[in-house]
């Protein structure tokens, strides 16, 4: 057996070289994934020994919701036109996914507004005030995400030119940006969803 195979064969897994900002990355979600379960624990806590009145969640969250799944699509579209080099579609693909982020934002906002009007957290439970420390920090990760999204989507509009958008797909970093951020995206997502199915269970 060569030496070559051997090392190949006793490589650690977890020592291995990992590409460094997908790990980051990887090391963001662990962290939000651990902060909200920590949440949600308090919350139960504290919901278990209140006893006030439970109210319904916004309209505007159930708007989102489809919104936040239809941009996943969208981005999911987009990648495959990047990939496939039918940048036209990958422009337009993201600028959709881009659109339907400031939406999503705008109807979380309306929410609570919503909720504000409702009397919701007016100090006499709460456990209320839960609802919006969980859908807050989310819409930090959600603006977060649409601000690094429109600097995507510049820099696609910047290269409107056949030649110039097939050098920029090329070059590995702007792949690996790509590529990250349509994980990042997607857990967003699936952490919104996560949040949502938790309060409506609750509330």
């Amino acid at each position: 057996m060569s030496p070559k195979h051997t090392t190949k064969q006793t490589e650690n897994p977890f020592t291995k070289r990992r590409e460094p900002l997908g790990f980051m990355l990887w090391l963001g979600v662990a962290g939000s994934s651990v902060l909200f379960t920590s949440i949600f624990v308090i919350f139960l806590l504290r919901a278990h020994h209140e006893t006030g009145h439970l109210v319904a969640l916004p309209d505007m969250f159930w708007l989102s919701t489809l919104v936040i799944l239809f941009s996943s699509i969208t981005l999911h579209e987009a990648n495959l036109a990047f990939t496939n080099e039918r940048f036209l579609h990958y422009r337009v693909f993201l600028g959709a996914t881009l659109l339907l982020g400031f939406i999503f934002i705008l109807l979380q906002a309306g929410g609570w507004m919503e909720m504000v009007n409702s009397g919701v957290f007016s100090g006499v439970n709460t456990s209320e005030g839960f609802i919006y420390l969980l859908t807050g920090l989310h819409l930090l990760h959600m603006i977060g995400g649409v601000l690094y999204l429109s600097y995507l989507f510049r820099k696609a509009v910047k290269n409107s030119s056949y030649v110039d958008s097939f050098v920029y797909s090329v070059n590995p970093p702007n792949r690996l940006r790509i590529k990250l951020f349509t994980r990042y995206w997607h857990f967003t997502g699936a952490l919104w969803l996560v949040v949502f199915i938790f309060l409506i269970v609750l509330y």
